[in-house]
């Protein structure tokens, strides 16, 4: 019997990534790939970029020098890159790095296994005609009780400081019958969580029964799927926050107390510059009408400092918008340029000045995050099941608002939702203790 080849996948960025990642090793499954997690071993290493932040492309090409060395010792090993950086720089990685057997931007994944089996180094960064969902295998058996599911890809948007539009093309929403029967396949397989994924989810509009559908009717049907207990969507965009989906909030059990809303800046004329077509004004009545739908519901957000023209007045503005919002959690980076986008043509903000402003910006954060966290002392959450915890018989889930939780429960297993009374708050996370098993 002839030995299974090993696949080693390495994902940066973002959760779709993870999804694509999990795409491309299925599509590689087909052809006879086991996946490892100890890349010495591996036939094939796959590497599967993302673009978004700082020195994307000098991390692959370091990642890259290390392979060279294990490549020597395994000669029949390929590498190939994915992703963003692959859909960027196509040929030139190749020429910067011999060690590379194959070049894949996202949109033309599904045609990794013929790749492979060329037999020579080649780059296909080509935006396909087909759906490659349609050329995909179905859904393999996955590890645990939460999954992710593209529904959405590329954007319209054109924000200054964004390569997704270039690495990722255009809006393109999946069909509601082809996500409905992976959905559905996906609960036949223990899972009882999904996240819609999407560059800007909440600008679905898929062709379904009756005409196009938005992300709102897509969840409110998804709610139907027997077994499908949670459901969540990322990352959204405020301008596409329509009434149906803001109603959903308050409406459909199944979609989960939480929502990634970013904003990237307080300042009006931060937010024209990054051509992001929202106010913050706009953004806080937004967020009035989305907690008066779910008033329990968290908020998280994006936010870039030090963008190219950025003062201190607008600065104090984004602190600002952060302090009236009262944000659980936020993710916040020093703005970086990135080829080909427009604002990389305009003079940065000094080093030092944007480090000091990310800083004061993440300590206020932070003292938000704790103090949310804290909110939740004393109170009920139902927690699902992902993992065992550190200590023995603990085991570690989420709550409904995204916190993670960890409950001391000998008797617990990975996919098991649990009703605990929250006992403490941690940096990151949160303690309870079992009152009940939730079928």
């Amino acid at each position: 019997m002839t030995e299974a080849k090993k696949l080693f996948v390495k994902t940066y960025g973002c959760q779709m990534n993870v999804y694509d990642s999990e795409r491309m090793a299925e599509a590689l499954g087909a052809k006879g790939y086991v996946t490892t997690e100890v890349v010495e071993e591996a036939d094939m290493v796959l590497l599967n970029t993302c673009h978004i932040r700082e020195k994307a492309s000098e991390k692959l090409y370091s990642d890259l020098g290390r392979l060279r060395a294990l490549k020597a010792e395994r000669p029949g090993m390929k590498i190939g890159v994915a992703g963003c950086v692959a859909q960027a720089e196509g040929e030139e990685i190749l020429r910067r790095a011999p060690v590379v057997d194959l070049v894949v931007g996202p949109q033309a994944y599904h045609r990794l296994p013929q790749m492979v089996e060329a037999g020579t180094r080649v780059v296909d960064t080509e935006f396909p005609v087909e759906d490659k969902f349609a050329h995909l295998p179905e859904r393999r058996s996955l590890r645990g009780p939460t999954a992710f599911l593209t529904v959405q890809e590329g954007c319209d948007k054109f924000c200054a400081f964004c390569v997704v539009p270039y690495t990722r093309g255009a809006e393109v929403s999946r069909p509601v019958a082809r996500l409905l029967d992976e959905a559905r396949k996906l609960v036949d397989q223990g899972v009882r969580e999904i996240t819609l994924l999407g560059q800007n989810v909440n600008a679905y509009h898929g062709a379904g029964p009756g005409g196009t559908w938005g992300l709102a009717r897509l969840v409110r049907e998804m709610a139907g799927i027997a077994g499908l207990d949670r459901i969540r969507y990322t990352t959204s965009h405020p301008n596409d926050m329509d009434d149906d989906l803001i109603a959903a909030h308050g409406e459909v059990a199944q979609l989960m107390p939480y929502l990634h809303l970013p904003v990237q800046s307080g300042s009006d004329r931060i937010l024209k510059a990054m051509n992001r077509k929202h106010t913050a004004e706009a953004y806080l009545r937004l967020v009035e009408r989305i907690r008066a739908a779910r008033p329990d519901i968290l908020l998280s957000s994006d936010f870039i400092v030090g963008f190219p023209g950025e003062s201190d007045a607008d600065f104090q503005a984004t602190l600002d918008l952060i302090r009236a919002v009262g944000f659980g959690a936020a993710f916040s980076f020093k703005y970086s340029a990135r080829p080909g986008t427009p604002a990389a043509e305009k003079t940065p903000v000094p080093a030092e000045v944007a480090d000091a402003r990310l800083q004061e910006l993440q300590a206020l954060i932070t003292t938000q995050q704790q103090a949310a966290q804290q909110a939740m002392v004393g109170r009920e959450v139902e927690v699902l099941y992902e993992k065992p915890g550190r200590r023995s018989g603990q085991m570690v889930g989420k709550s409904g608002h995204l916190h993670a939780v960890h409950v001391d429960d000998p008797e617990g297993r990975i996919g098991d939702m649990v009703r605990a009374r929250v006992s403490a708050s941690a940096p990151n996370s949160l303690a309870a203790e079992l009152i009940s098993r939730i079928a």
